[in-house]
C-alpha cells in the first residue's frame, strides 16, 4: 500500500478510537438509562469500525499503536464527567455531522455498513431517541424533546467567547491608553474601569435578555392554558398531530394524546414542551445565573492584560501585559478547536494575530492622540 493510504488508515483508526472513547463516557455519565443504552450502542459501532481498520493495517504489516484518545477527546471526556453529557453533546453532534460522509469515497468501505452507520450516528445525535419503536410515554417524550433542544446550545463555546471578548476589548483599551500615556496609575485605573464597565454591561445585557425571554415564555404558557380551558379537545388534536409528526402511528398518537388530556397538569406540561418548545421548569433559565456567569467570564478575560500593572511599571508592565495577553489569545483560540476541529496551531495563531493587531491599532491611535493633545 502507498504511504498515503497507510496514513489514511491510521487517521480513520484514530477517529474510531476517539469516537468509542467519548461514547463510552457518555454512556457512563448519562443518568437516563435509555439514552445511556443508545450511547453504549454507538460505542459498540465505533469499536467495530476500529477493528475494521485494524484488520487493514495488520494486512499491510503495520503495528497497531496503543489506542489512546487524542487530546481533544480527552478534554471532552473530562468535561462530560465533570459537567455532564449535555456539556459536550452539541460538540460531538457537530463532529458527527461533519464526518458522516467521510467514508463514502473510500473504496475499502464499499459493501459495508460503515457509511450507513455514520449517517445513523448523526441522525441519532440530532434526535436522541425522540420516539422508540414501541411508542413512548408522555414524560419520556417531553424529556427527550428537552434534551434535543439542548443540542442547539453550547455553553462551553459561549464561555470561551465571553472570556475572549473580555480579553480582546480590555487589551485594546489598555494599549490605546498606553500609547498616549505611560503612567502606571492611569493604565491600572483604565484597565480596572474597563473590566468593571465591560463585565457590568455584559451582565446587564444578559439579565435583560433572559428576563425578557422568560416573561415571553410565561405569557405563551398562560395563553396555552387559556386555550386548553376553552377547547381541550382541540388541544388533544394538536398533541396527536405533534406525536404523529415525530413518527408515531396515528392510532398510537391518538391514544397517547387522549391519555395526556385527562389530567390538565400533564397535558399542559406536554403542550408547553411539545407545542411551544418551552421547558416549564425553567422557562428560559435564571436571569441572575446568566448575568453572574457573563460578568465572571468577561472579567476572567479582561483581568489578564491588567495583571502586570499591579506589580510592574512603564515599558516593562506594558510589555508583560502584551505577552500575557498574547499567550491567553493563543490559548482561547486553541480551546476553540474543541468545537471546530481545526488544527490547534492554526486557530491559536489566528486568534493571536487578530487580537494583537487590534491592540496595535489602538496603541497607534492612542499615541497619535496623545501627541496631538500634548
Amino acid at each position: 500500500m502507498a504511504p498515503k493510504d497507510i496514513k489514511r488508515y491510521l487517521e480513520n483508526w484514530q477517529g474510531e478510537v476517539d469516537g468509542a472513547a467519548i461514547y463510552h463516557t457518555l454512556a457512563e455519565v448519562e443518568k437516563n438509562p435509555k439514552l445511556s443504552e443508545v450511547y453504549a450502542n454507538l460505542a459498540k459501532m465505533e469499536e467495530k469500525h476500529k477493528a475494521f481498520w485494524e484488520d487493514h493495517l495488520k494486512k499491510n504489516g503495520v503495528v497497531i499503536p496503543k489506542p489512546v484518545p487524542g487530546w481533544r477527546t480527552r478534554v471532552l471526556i473530562a468535561l462530560a464527567k465533570w459537567l455532564g453529557p449535555n456539556a459536550v453533546l452539541s460538540t460531538v453532534a457537530g463532529f458527527e455531522k461533519v464526518d458522516k460522509n467521510m467514508y463514502a469515497p473510500q473504496e475499502e468501505t464499499k459493501g459495508t455498513s460503515m457509511v450507513a452507520d455514520e449517517h445513523l450516528h448523526d441522525r441519532l445525535l440530532e434526535e436522541i431517541l425522540v420516539v422508540d419503536k414501541q411508542g413512548a410515554s408522555g414524560s419520556y417524550l417531553a424529556e427527550v424533546e428537552g434534551r434535543h433542544k439542548s443540542i442547539g446550545g453550547n455553553t462551553l463555546r459561549a464561555a470561551v467567547l465571553g472570556a475572549n471578548d473580555g480579553l480582546c476589548s480590555n487589551l485594546s483599551l489598555v494599549m490605546g491608553v498606553a500609547g498616549a500615556s505611560m503612567s502606571n496609575h492611569v493604565l491600572l485605573l483604565t484597565g480596572s474601569a474597563g473590566l468593571l464597565a465591560g463585565a457590568c454591561s455584559m451582565a446587564l445585557g444578559e439579565w435583560i435578555s433572559v428576563t425578557s425571554s422568560k416573561e415571553l415564555n410565561e405569557r405563551e404558557i398562560r395563553i396555552e392554558e387559556e386555550e386548553f380551558d376553552l377547547n381541550p379537545m382541540g388541544e388533544k388534536e394538536e398533541l396527536q398531530l405533534i406525536y404523529e409528526s415525530k413518527g408515531m402511528k396515528p392510532e398510537a398518537a391518538k391514544n397517547l394524546a387522549e391519555h395526556m388530556v385527562k389530567n390538565k397538569a400533564t397535558a399542559m406540561d406536554a403542550l408547553t414542551r411539545e407545542e411551544l418548545g418551552i421547558d416549564p421548569d425553567e422557562k428560559g433559565g435564571s436571569a441572575l445565573v446568566a448575568a453572574g456567569s457573563s460578568f465572571a467570564l468577561f472579567a476572567l478575560g479582561a483581568i489578564i492584560p491588567v495583571i502586570p500593572f499591579f506589580f510592574l511599571n512603564g515599558n516593562m508592565a506594558v510589555g508583560m501585559s502584551a505577552v500575557l495577553s498574547a499567550l491567553a489569545l493563543f490559548g482561547f483560540g486553541a480551546v476553540g478547536t474543541l468545537f471546530t476541529g481545526k488544527p490547534v496551531w492554526f486557530a491559536g495563531t489566528r486568534q493571536l494575530v487578530l487580537g494583537l493587531l487590534a491592540a496595535l491599532v489602538t496603541y497607534g491611535l492612542g499615541h497619535l492622540l496623545g501627541v496631538s493633545l500634548s
